[in-house]
């Protein structure tokens, strides 16, 4: 009744051994507490890696650079907008605001505040389920986990230094679209070229 798409890289359903993706999904539903947020953070790491699966410490977007992990977190705020408890913070977020007199007169602007202090908070407790997350991811051996920048002494042992996230065994099945596509061919005249504007 229904035709099965068949995707590059994967296996046809008859072909009775599981596409890449599929035994990706099935490591995570028993290595994860949370499988379906974990695919989703595999999947954004993936999106902004490299060749070699390595993602981080900084992501451009926008004109600007983020952290990894902020965006992370920034991406996958939209999945909890209906969740009960975003609309309990929004209204707590006002009620702080106001407590402390920094609420602006201005609804544009009251609302533009109201907004960036919910991303902050979002992003602070976001970052617990990530951590939680790709503790998970490592210990499945599905991401390698390390820091760059100054090496400090705190007792966070990631303090002030950011993640880099690597892409480890049917994890890089997700980087196929990065290992099948060729670099982009260079601007710059072979020898023996001339270049005509």
């Amino acid at each position: 009744m229904f035709q099965q798409a068949i995707l590059p890289g994967s296996s046809s359903p008859n072909s009775g051994s599981p596409s890449p993706v599929s035994s990706l999904l099935d490591c995570l539903a028993q290595a994860s507490t949370r499988p379906r947020y974990a695919f989703m953070v595999l999947s954004l790491i993936a999106e902004v890696a490299d060749a070699r699966g390595e993602a981080g410490p900084f992501v451009r977007r926008g004109g600007k650079h983020i952290t990894l992990r902020d965006f992370l977190c920034d991406s996958l705020a939209p999945m909890g907008g209906r969740d009960p408890r975003r609309v309990a913070l929004a209204e707590r977020v006002k009620s702080d605001l106001i407590l402390e007199d920094r609420m602006p007169s201005d609804p544009a602007a009251a609302a533009a505040l109201v907004e960036e202090e919910m991303r902050d908070r979002v992003r602070a407790s976001g970052k617990t389920n990530l951590s939680r997350a790709v503790s998970e991811l490592v210990g499945a051996g599905l991401l390698k986990r390390y820091y760059k920048g100054f090496a400090v002494d705190h007792e966070n042992r990631g303090g002030q230094r950011h993640a880099v996230y690597v892409l480890q065994g049917m994890a890089r099945c997700l980087l196929s679209h990065r290992i099948a596509t060729p670099p982009p061919p260079r601007n710059q005249p072979r020898q023996g070229e001339l270049l005509f504007g």
